[in-house]
């Protein structure tokens, strides 16, 4: 266990997003004795086609705290309607008072230019908080007691691969991924099927179910597309052979990711 450890906010849009986009990563900080509390902005309640609402709410919520069980991390679910984020200043305060309160190093959000909108507003909301962090007068009752934090956003699956990429292994830890996302079945054995049209290929059996979501899966966690990031990572050999990875790109405002910082809040 680190004798230093990190403390890590993840923030999501909606109560699986952390989980897709940083599951691994969080599994390995908590693992080394990190502090990660995942946050989801939206509740919830509009992620299904055949309940909503206060029931889908409330279930979804229960799904994250099965989740951060799973890997032991934090977990809050702020109660916010899906679809109807955005960065507006009573958001922007919200945000820089939990990254200050936190006493984050090292910040994990979605990209502004994400697909989905709530994605997108959480975006902006951490990358318009990147500076304004560090500014005492904006939220003067939560105080300063740390550096601004590092932040970097999510890649997603289409991101361009370039030389600020950092993509990091998660073989070690790619079964509590998984077994954080099957927590979550409210979406990856009902709602995220019906959207794609294959909810009748979902099995019945739990066991039956878990083997199907980790192929399901799979195209949507190799490494594949990050494989030069991780051979400059982790050098030739072990690149090649690393099968599942996750990878973020350090956000051009706040601190500036050096090599130093970067071997020190990615120490894996």
């Amino acid at each position: 266990m680190t004798t230093n450890p990190l403390r890590i906010l993840c923030f999501g849009a909606h109560p699986d997003d952390c989980d897709f986009s940083t599951g691994g990563l969080a599994a390995l900080y908590a693992r080394a004795g990190h502090q990660v509390r995942m946050i989801s902005l939206a509740n919830g309640d509009a992620g299904h086609y055949a309940i909503g609402g206060i029931e889908l709410a409330r279930r979804r919520y229960y799904e994250t705290q099965a989740a951060a069980v799973v890997i032991g991390v934090e977990y809050h679910v702020w109660d916010i309607h899906d679809g109807e984020l955005e960065p507006t200043l009573e958001m922007r305060r919200r945000v820089i008072s939990e990254m200050r309160s936190f006493q984050a190093d090292l910040v994990l959000a979605h990209r502004a230019d994400d697909y989905h909108p709530d994605h997108r507003a959480v975006g902006v909301l951490v990358q318009d908080a990147s500076y304004l962090v560090g500014v005492p007068n904006i939220v003067p009752l939560t105080p300063i007691t740390a550096p601004a934090p590092v932040i970097c956003h999510y890649a997603g699956y289409a991101s361009a691969v370039d030389e600020a990429l950092i993509a990091v292994d998660i073989d070690p830890v790619y079964e509590l991924k998984m077994r954080m996302l099957d927590c979550h079945a409210s979406q990856v054995y009902e709602w995220l099927p019906y959207d794609q049209g294959i909810l009748d290929q979902v099995p019945a059996g739990a066991e039956e179910r878990f083997a199907w979501l980790q192929v399901w899966r799979e195209a949507r966690t190799e490494a594949a597309p990050w494989r030069e990031a991780l051979v400059r990572r982790y050098g030739a050999e072990r690149g090649a052979q690393v099968r599942y990875a996750e990878a973020f790109i350090p956000c051009a405002y706040g601190p500036r990711m050096t090599p130093e910082l970067q071997r020190k809040l990615f120490p894996f």
